[in-house]
């Protein structure tokens, strides 16, 4: 059992959470609706949200204001106002959930039991930012969450917990990382519970066999043909709903929003227009292979399904897609 300050009971912490978007969410929550204290919300400055590009508030944010805890958005957390804002607080215990930024040591030595992490992967597989797209494009299995402790290096510190979760083979990256942000708040208040009671296990990572997931870019995006069917396959659900993948058909850039392996074999080169049949668009890939494209985007449009885009745009067998 740890000790509280005056006025507390003694299985009650105060915790300084970090975090910014949607999948902190669930973690500031489950942490509000808990028996410790929320004594301070971290996240990043308000930035340009949308296709309006408006400043709004990011949901971490907005989840904060929402219960009266107090919200501070530094520019730069080594700025000597960011620890003095935090030792301020008096927290026994920092959370972090995809806040965006490397955490100094100046900053996780100030809650007395250290800071914790929600991480969206079987650590060590998968350290960085984009753990949850690296592994849909990857073709993953299944993937998980895990609560570590917080260190100087990326991703590296000894792990408290693990669950996993199965990926289904036409699961996008949003719904995986939905799912994964519930799992992480429960796992994330039964590891407190344990550090509490005085149980916490802490096991080392194995270095050798990390991988690191790099922010995804929009230059990632464009589809090489050449690939397999599957591989592009996962590649549209993992890079779905952000940058997305997309090619180009006669000058018009289209992206592709939802796909399908197909049983079809074919001795098309790969990008070429198979078939247009039961409003699918199918289109050779790599190794005789054939994906079909249910639902797109034209550049500028809403997206919708092949079918409609079919119905107004004559496209016939043999039409190529490819780069610009």
């Amino acid at each position: 059992m740890v000790d509280a300050p005056s006025g507390l009971r003694t299985d009650t912490l105060r915790v300084v959470f970090f975090g910014t978007p949607q999948f902190a969410v669930p973690s500031l929550q489950h942490l509000i609706a808990s028996r410790h204290q929320v004594v301070g919300v971290v996240t990043q400055p308000d930035r340009p949200r949308g296709r309006g590009q408006k400043v709004t508030d990011a949901p971490v944010k907005l989840t904060a204001v929402q219960h009266g805890i107090p919200v501070y958005q530094p520019t730069r957390l080594r700025d000597p106002g960011v620890g003095e804002t935090l030792t301020g607080w008096t927290p026994d215990l920092g959370v972090v959930a995809a806040y965006g930024k490397i955490i100094p040591d100046s900053l996780l030595n100030i809650p007395r039991l250290g800071m914790i992490n929600v991480h969206a992967s079987l650590l060590p597989k998968y350290r960085g930012a984009a753990p949850v797209q690296r592994a849909v494009i990857a073709g993953e299995l299944e993937t998980g969450i895990t609560i570590m402790r917080m260190v100087t290096a990326l991703d590296a510190g000894a792990m408290f917990a693990k669950a996993t979760r199965p990926i289904d083979p036409n699961a996008t990256s949003d719904v995986v990382e939905r799912e994964l942000a519930t799992i992480g708040a429960w796992l994330l208040l039964r590891v407190i519970d344990d550090l509490v009671a005085g149980n916490a296990a802490e096991e080392p990572q194995d270095d050798s066999l990390s991988t690191y997931a790099s922010k995804v870019t929009k230059d990632e995006g464009l589809v090489d043909w050449t690939q397999t069917a599957l591989a592009i396959h996962n590649r549209v659900r993992g890079l779905y709903p952000w940058p997305h993948a997309y090619s180009y058909l006669n000058n018009e850039r289209l992206i592709l929003l939802r796909s399908q392996v197909e049983s079809t074999q074919t001795s098309e080169p790969p990008g070429t227009v198979v078939d247009t049949s039961s409003g699918v668009l199918r289109i050779a890939t790599g190794k005789g292979g054939c994906i079909g494209i249910t639902e797109l985007q034209p550049e500028g449009r809403r997206g919708m399904r092949a079918r409609d885009y079919l119905a107004g745009h004559q496209i016939q067998p043999g039409a190529r897609f490819g780069g610009q």
